[in-house]
């Protein structure tokens, strides 16, 4: 598509759209951060930086993002809920991304939808399987909780508007002030219980991930391209958790459980599962902890890239002043 004048970012000030402003800027590239609370600092002395506030879930401001679309090469959309309430989906995930589409007719700009692994049905997996851009997916209909729901009838969305589409799913992101995640297991009162296997995490820095998105942006998807978005060194749990407790001392006591006998109990705990917490209800359990392969081969194919240093100082960085 050539060379990009402008990317217009949603979600600017949150974690991965902050990111991708760094990333975006430091290649050069004008941005357009578009935020819904606050500002973030330094963005007032980059003239490279176009802050507009805006709350995408109200269906008017179509309007004011297509006016900015004139300026713009491609979208980086970013914005969306991370919790579990169904209505903060539909509002901030499904409206706001609907009000991106409705901003963006009638261009030709390529759209780098911010999606996620959540998509994939795992209950349709084997142990040790890879999960790669051909993995069965969901239904928006059944799927396992709110937020799976929500991203896959977003990704729909976006098919729908015949725009050029880049639809990244991302792993687990981690990054400063953002070291842990839910793929490990359970905390009781002193002890991480973490359920082991030899299956990859699928991990990705959030530079990383916003190298992805920015690398997306400039370049053509020739309708729509999915991609999976992993690191290249995707640890064990058990290499998380050392490497994790070296840097900040904490998890200090951990009780291993094999995956296949945490399934066992999940199993058995079925009759109760509605009342139960996610990763003792199946679906939610294997999403989370399911011994797999997690390949970034087509993201290295379409874009290229590599990480930029090792996973013990990807994690040091997350980790500065925690401990």
């Amino acid at each position: 598509m050539g060379d990009v004048s402008r990317i217009l970012i949603t979600g600017a000030s949150g974690f991965v759209g902050a990111a991708c402003v760094r990333k975006a800027r430091a290649q050069g590239h004008q941005v357009i951060a578009l935020y819904r609370s606050a500002p973030l600092t330094g963005w007032a002395s980059d003239d490279g930086i176009i802050a507009v506030q805006l709350d995408l879930a109200d269906a008017k401001a179509s309007a004011v993002l297509q006016s900015y679309m004139g300026q713009c090469s491609a979208v980086i959309h970013a914005a969306a809920h991370l919790g579990g309430d169904a209505a903060a989906h539909e509002a901030d995930t499904l409206q706001a991304t609907q009000t991106v589409l409705d901003g963006m007719r009638g261009s030709q700009a390529p759209l780098v939808l911010v999606s996620s692994i959540a998509v994939y049905d795992t209950m349709r997996l084997c142990d040790g399987d890879a999960l790669d851009e051909t993995a069965p997916l969901e239904s928006a209909d059944t799927a396992r909780d709110s937020y799976t729901a929500a991203k896959l009838r977003q990704e729909e969305l976006c098919r729908a508007s015949g725009l050029p589409l880049w639809i990244m799913r991302p792993g687990a992101i981690y990054g400063p002030g953002r070291s842990w995640h839910a793929l490990m297991g359970i905390f009781v009162p002193g002890v991480l219980v973490m359920i082991t296997s030899d299956g990859e995490l699928p991990l990705t820095y959030v530079d990383h991930t916003a190298q992805a998105l920015v690398c997306a942006a400039v370049r053509d998807p020739a309708g729509v391209q999915v991609l999976n978005v992993f690191d290249d060194h995707r640890p064990t749990r058990a290499e998380f958790a050392q490497v994790h407790r070296n840097l900040a001392g904490w998890p200090k006591r951990i009780l291993p459980i094999p995956f296949s006998i945490w399934l066992l109990l999940v199993k058995g705990l079925k009759p109760f599962a509605p009342r139960l917490p996610g990763l003792l209800r199946e679906p939610i359990c294997r999403a989370r902890l399911m011994p797999l392969r997690f390949p970034n081969s087509a993201l290295r194919a379409a874009l290229g890239g590599a990480d930029e240093d090792s996973f013990e100082a990807m994690m040091a960085r997350s980790l500065e002043g925690a401990k």
